[in-house]
């Protein structure tokens, strides 16, 4: 008999606001246990506790789902551009220990009256990049779909993708591997790096199958909303129903605020990915996106790149009226928001006890004398372009000079000076 509390349709379908993780990669990265680049996952093999550590963050943060630290973990990845990481570790590999990772942490919750769900994560390939087409995509896809299915993951988020064909292809084999699927695209509001709307993109992931349709990564909270907008006018435009009993909505943007970003998002800006730290949101932005997330019709909410378990704990929060309850690390001295300041020492500190003043502050950019904004680096290379081609020998010095003259050419076109003081 299925568990209903493992059923993420069934929870949606009867109202419940579902609550995802945040970004992995970035976490680690950052952690020191996620090499910036390749973005791989092998540390789920090599480092088991500090993947561990931070599912077990999420979920005291109030995250219902515990995604499977697998971004990025398809064998063309692994070896691709010299990264040794498949020459010691395999896809199934790293897949059946992540989810053995997430399941562990996801049984812990039970204690404490949880009911987690673990979804496997699939994401874009070099493959599909490289051009190989849809059989030789959809097997790489199905190399990893098929370690989740003997693992018993409860669905399937099939993320980041940048085309909505490849993203359509990807649908089509969590079906088939008889997964419910929640399925996001990494754009903005102006769509798919193909030219594809976001109204066509929602539409086609709906006729493609997807239960739970949304954008995840490369923009912030906000834009990402606006993004989503769009999807539910698409939607509703063509008459398929959005809500219980039809597809559901989700969200899971950065952390990063990227309001000057372009149609790539924040890879294109020149401070990806060391620089972005002055980007990131704070925990009442997280508020504030939560509500308004809710208020558009949102009923999974959570975070990408960038995001850390206080941002979820900030999303949960805000919800907490909604859902019924408060996530584990909402102590009673956060209760309500900031009144634990009243404990503090300096009086001026202890008048910044209330939501009112954290939802109104305009935070400083964190860097004195810093650019307003950064102009992005609009290559315009997508699927289809050599540069971007899957290739398994290592980047060269001489690559790495011609890159760096084309930079310097584009930044001389757009007008860009990142390093100019």
């Amino acid at each position: 008999m299925v568990d209903a509390k493992k059923d993420i349709l069934f929870r949606l379908n009867a109202g419940e606001i579902i609550i995802g993780d945040g970004g992995f990669v970035f976490a680690l990265e950052k952690r020191g246990y996620v090499c910036a680049g390749p973005w791989t996952p092998e540390a789920a093999v090599e480092h088991p506790d500090a993947v561990k550590q931070l599912h077990r963050e999420f979920l005291r943060a109030g995250s219902d789902v515990m995604q499977t630290f697998t971004f990025y973990a398809s064998d063309d990845k692994l070896q691709n551009r010299g990264n040794d990481a498949s020459t010691k570790f395999t896809c199934k590999g790293i897949n059946e220990k992540a989810c053995d990772i997430a399941r562990e942490v996801a049984d812990e919750g039970v204690k404490d009256g949880l009911h987690v769900m673990v979804a496997g994560g699939i994401c874009q390939t070099p493959t599909y990049l490289s051009g190989a087409g849809k059989a030789k995509t959809q097997a790489m896809l199905t190399e990893q779909l098929d370690v989740f299915k003997a693992k018993k993951v409860d669905f399937m988020i099939a993320e980041y993708f940048e085309h909505i064909e490849e993203c359509e292809w990807a649908i089509e084999a969590c079906l088939e591997a008889n997964f419910a699927v929640a399925a996001n695209m990494c754009i903005g509001p102006e769509g798919d790096l193909h030219g594809n709307s976001c109204e066509e993109c929602a539409v086609r992931m709906a006729k493609a199958g997807a239960h739970i349709i949304g954008v995840n990564c490369h923009f912030d909270p906000f834009v990402s909303l606006e993004a989503m907008k769009k999807m539910k006018k698409g939607l509703d435009a063509a008459g398929i129903k959005v809500g219980p009993g039809g597809v559901h909505l989700m969200v899971q943007p950065l952390a990063y605020m990227t309001p000057d970003a372009k149609k790539q998002g924040f890879i294109d800006l020149p401070e990806f990915p060391f620089g972005l730290e002055p980007r990131v949101s704070t925990r009442y932005e997280m508020h504030k996106f939560a509500r308004e997330a809710y208020d558009i019709g949102i009923r999974y909410i959570g975070g990408c790149c960038g995001f850390e378990p206080y941002h979820i704990r900030a999303c949960s929060e805000e919800l907490s009226e909604e859902r019924g309850r408060r996530c584990l690390a909402g102590a009673k001295w956060l209760v309500p928001y900031a009144s634990g300041l009243g404990m503090h020492t300096k009086p001026w500190v202890r008048s910044r006890a209330s939501k009112e003043y954290w939802a109104k502050l305009n935070p400083a950019s964190g860097r004195p004398y810093c650019p307003c904004c950064s102009e992005p680096a609009q290559w315009g290379v997508t699927q289809g372009d050599a540069l971007l081609c899957q290739q398994h020998e290592k980047t060269t010095d001489a690559e790495i000079e011609k890159l760096a003259k084309m930079r310097i050419e584009n930044e001389d076109r757009i007008g860009n000076v990142p390093n100019k003081n």
